[in-house]
């Protein structure tokens, strides 16, 4: 058990120390923020959308390692998906970082989260930039703020 904790804490610090997609895009179509003033972590979410699939998605920002390597992940994950195969992606995992169950068919990086869930307060890191993801890929809401 201790290799595979060892094994996504390695992939967790690998996301953090060279994030994917870690730029402000230029003439994006779509930008939301996510921010939470608690910790300090502050995102901006940028999404070129190709009518609902996203066709890309970067991200800039500051934030601690779970909120960096987080969305360094989802930025991967999102690329080619449409609106609802995103928002299905975001409850699986949402879920594995709420109850540390992680589904035989979220064998990727995001596996890497699964941990998570024993520390609540780094739940609301682990999920900032996807909810700034998701208000961006529905048009709405251009900021998105995790206090609770």
């Amino acid at each position: 058990m201790q290799d595979i904790a060892d094994l996504y804490q390695a992939v967790i610090l690998d996301h953090n120390r060279r994030p994917r997609n870690f730029e402000e895009m230029e003439h994006p179509d779509r930008v939301a923020v996510g921010d939470n003033p608690v910790c300090g972590d502050h995102y901006t979410v940028f999404l070129k959308m190709e009518g609902d699939r996203i066709e890309k998605a970067t991200f800039h920002g500051a934030g601690c390692a779970i909120s960096k390597a987080s969305a360094s992940v989802m930025t991967s994950m999102l690329k080619g998906k449409t609106l609802d195969e995103a928002k299905a992606i975001y409850q699986d995992f949402h879920r594995m970082v709420t109850t540390g169950e992680v589904s035989a068919d979220n064998l990727s990086d995001l596996s890497a989260f699964a941990g998570v869930f024993q520390f609540p307060a780094r739940i609301k890191c682990a999920t900032l930039s996807w909810h700034a993801a998701l208000n961006a890929a529905k048009g709405s809401e251009p900021e998105a703020v995790t206090t609770e």
